[in-house]
């Protein structure tokens, strides 16, 4: 074989044929609002916050409010059978996953290796990583720990259990990038599937709320910030409107594109994401005053750095997820993500509308996604 047939063999099936821009016409979330699309969506409309009181037995950590997923295990949710050793952050995934694959019919996984997966995470699971580490130290010798958690300590366990449970074969990825992580993943989704590495994408972020995790976010903030904690998944299907209609999917709305920005100080925030919004709008060649729907994160000054890139009278409607769910660390943007596509099954994304969801990350990074109608 020749190099020139070589590199002919590793071009991804699809890559000289023009990609049709991606819908999302599928989602779903495992939310403190209960399972599913229908009751997330339920949760958003009745605006009624799903912060509780903290059981202290169970959660013996700093906060005494959480938004949790009610009465949510992985042997509840998933059966007994494989999840023994299956931590929290896992189990949410593939039961999002799970949910979503189960909405949309057999049908989409007849070629499993043209689907993609990727899934969007702080740093995995903190509780098994904190304490697969302490059981090193103080576990009974010769074992010391139990081998059959190690995965757990390792960033992609979510992503790759959710490709081996349901049988999807495609590009696997995991991206890392806190409260950033639901657009990142959606931007390298986006990039799969108009690279033609795959038909379609399964996509979403998954957080966990662990006593681990509690104490990291409690010492890292500031009195100020200390936001009760949330926890949840949320996926969403990307495809072609084609694909969609051929399987009597609705196009929710279109992916026009994901832009992120760095800042060095905290000052410098509001700026860069009125420049990262400003430059979606122009790269996507549309106009701010079509925008109806916002979705923002909650940072302070968020929602007047998005006001800044609008033309002058223009005023979305705001969807704010944090005062109802929490902090939901990860799952944040693709929280906030799925508001918004439960606002377009409701017909608030009408045709030639758009929405933004935006974020500001305390890291360092702004990013918005714009959709449109």
């Amino acid at each position: 074989m020749t190099a020139t047939d070589s590199r002919a063999r590793a071009r991804p099936a699809g890559a000289d044929r023009a990609v049709p821009e991606p819908v999302f016409s599928a989602w779903s979330a495992v939310s403190p609002f209960g399972v599913g699309a229908r009751a997330f969506g339920a949760g958003l409309r009745a605006g009624a916050g799903a912060v509780a009181a903290l059981d202290r037995t169970a959660y013996p950590g700093p906060y005494e409010q959480a938004a949790l997923v009610p009465d949510f295990s992985a042997a509840a949710a998933l059966g007994r059978k494989g999840t023994r050793t299956m931590d929290r952050v896992t189990a949410l995934a593939v039961h999002t996953f799970g949910t979503l694959l189960d909405g949309c019919g057999p049908g989409l996984l007849e070629r499993p290796e043209r689907v993609g997966l990727v899934l969007g995470t702080g740093s995995g699971s903190v509780q098994s990583i904190m304490d697969f580490t302490r059981d090193s130290l103080t576990g009974d010798r010769p074992y010391l720990v139990d081998p059959a958690r190690f995965p757990n300590t390792v960033m992609n366990r979510a992503a790759g259990q959710c490709a081996i449970w349901h049988g999807i074969k495609g590009p696997n990825s995991t991206i890392a990038g806190g409260w950033s992580a639901g657009l990142l993943a959606l931007g390298y989704a986006a990039r799969l599937y108009r690279g033609g590495h795959c038909d379609r994408v399964l996509c979403g972020a998954a957080e966990e709320y662990s006593v681990q995790r509690a104490w990291l976010e409690w010492h890292s903030a500031g009195e100020d910030g200390r936001t009760p904690l949330g926890e949840g998944g949320v996926a969403w299907l990307l495809e072609s409107a084609e694909q969609a209609r051929a399987a009597h999917r609705p196009v929710l709305a279109r992916l026009l594109g994901t832009r992120f920005r760095a800042y060095h100080r905290p000052e410098q925030a509001a700026g860069a994401l009125t420049d990262c919004v400003r430059a979606a709008l122009a790269e996507a060649g549309v106009d701010g005053r079509d925008v109806r729907l916002a979705a923002p994160l909650g940072a302070p000054g968020e929602e007047a750095a998005v006001r800044a890139a609008l033309p002058a009278g223009a005023e979305p409607q705001w969807l704010r997820c944090r005062p109802l769910l929490g902090d939901a660390s990860a799952a944040a943007t693709g929280l906030q993500l799925a508001a918004v596509l439960a606002a377009a099954g409701e017909g608030r994304l009408p045709e030639g509308g758009l929405a933004l969801v935006t974020c500001v990350d305390r890291d360092g990074t702004v990013g918005c996604a714009l959709l449109g109608g």
